[in-house]
């Protein structure tokens, strides 16, 4: 487990271990329950903005990157916030265009893999009693961007 001040190799830009900390230490004993909170809405945020993709919905991507951006900074998610934040801030003014959002393709589909990432890190420095289970993201192969087969 690390100490606050320290970085975790490997991914150091991908976690704000200093808001980390500081997360845990505001939430105390509801840090878990709440970590777990932020999986499950993740998991919805990322498969609703996928799904959005597929339907060339921009309007459809606002509220589900907006939710992931708060909850992923939240947690020190520094990098899986910003990507979440281009996508709504692109989202808005397609939907102001009137245009749909096939121009964020490329962000979407960096979307899934990165949140497993930074849920992984998050977790692992996490309590050792935090339950760990599969993503639930098993229901199609590959994820959004990739060819199956």
């Amino acid at each position: 487990m690390m100490h606050e001040g320290e970085i975790n190799a490997g991914s150091d830009d991908l976690i704000n271990w200093k808001a980390f900390a500081e997360a845990r230490n505001a939430l105390g004993e509801h840090f878990v329950r709440l970590l777990g909170y932020f999986r499950e809405d993740g998991i919805k945020s990322v498969a609703a903005i996928e799904q959005a993709m597929l339907e060339k919905d921009s309007g459809a991507l606002v509220i589900p990157a907006h939710t992931l951006k708060g909850e992923s900074a939240q947690f020190g998610a520094d990098r899986l916030a910003l990507l979440a934040e281009e996508i709504e801030v692109a989202a808005r003014q397609f939907v102001e265009l009137r245009q749909d959002p096939s121009e964020l393709v490329e962000q979407v589909a960096r979307l899934r893999p990165l949140f497993e990432e930074s849920l992984s890190a998050l977790e692992a420095e996490s309590s050792p009693l935090v339950q760990r289970k599969p993503l639930g993201f098993g229901q199609r192969p590959g994820g959004f961007g990739t060819r199956p087969g």
